[in-house]
């Protein structure tokens, strides 16, 4: 959420050297179209028709980031033969009962974005709401200028809708997994995947090979883009 393909642009660089990439837009985000409400059904089935148009479905291997990877978990369970591998960043495939996204959209649609004549305005504005400033470096790079006024790239309307759907997870048959290459990647300091979280990933996964980060957080494909690279390229070799 509040990211798009753009933010993996050096990793996707890098894996790009040995691997075709493409770098996905979700809807009501990057240059993706917006849509009234999101579910992780809808999500998978909008990358299932991109993955088809592209011819390959089935072949490719899919990695997502959090809820990327709720994205990315929903495609391989609903059709298991979907995908060749699947990369899953700290997120684990439950319901979240709390989370700080629905005040992260109340600040961002707080902003006075017509009185704000620049960035580090912005920014300044923002810093009260959230104080981490790769947060909110992260957070801003979805603004874009039209003519003299700054604009977002998000629906951020749309995604509040949502929320309720998105801190949920779709319901599959007990005995519905994905039985290809699986890797997640959590970073140490996040608490998105907890210990009583692994049996059901091995269940769902039987594949699945679960690798920490040592010092990374939530956002881990940031705080640590060389292992993340490092294990993504030795998944896709194997």
């Amino acid at each position: 959420m509040f990211g798009a393909g753009r933010n993996w642009g050096a990793i996707a660089r890098k894996l790009g050297e040995k691997f075709n990439i493409l770098l996905v837009d979700l809807p009501n985000h990057g240059d993706s179209p917006w849509v009234e409400t999101l579910t992780y059904g809808g999500m998978a089935l909008m990358v299932a028709d991109f993955l088809h148009a592209r011819g390959i479905y089935g072949d490719a291997a899919l990695l997502g980031h959090s809820m990327g990877g709720k994205v990315g978990m929903t495609l391989a369970l609903g059709d298991p033969n979907a995908l060749s591998r699947l990369i899953v960043v700290d997120i684990a495939p439950v319901t979240y009962h709390s989370h700080s996204n629905d005040e992260i959209i109340d600040a961002l649609l707080a902003l006075p974005l017509d009185a704000l004549k620049n960035r580090g305005e912005i920014d300044a504005a923002l810093a009260p709401s959230i104080a981490d400033p790769m947060l909110r470096s992260y957070l801003l790079a979805n603004l874009r200028r039209e003519g003299d006024r700054f604009v977002w790239r998000i629906n951020l309307a749309g995604l509040k809708t949502s929320l309720p759907a998105l801190l949920d997870f779709p319901h599959f048959d007990a005995n519905v997994r994905f039985d290809a290459p699986t890797l997640f990647i959590e970073g140490e300091r996040s608490a998105y995947i907890r210990d009583e979280d692994r049996p059901l990933i091995r269940a769902r996964f039987p594949q699945a090979r679960l690798e920490v980060v040592p010092n990374a957080g939530h956002w881990v494909h940031a705080d640590a883009p060389d292992v993340v690279t490092s294990l993504v390229a030795g998944l896709m070799s194997e």
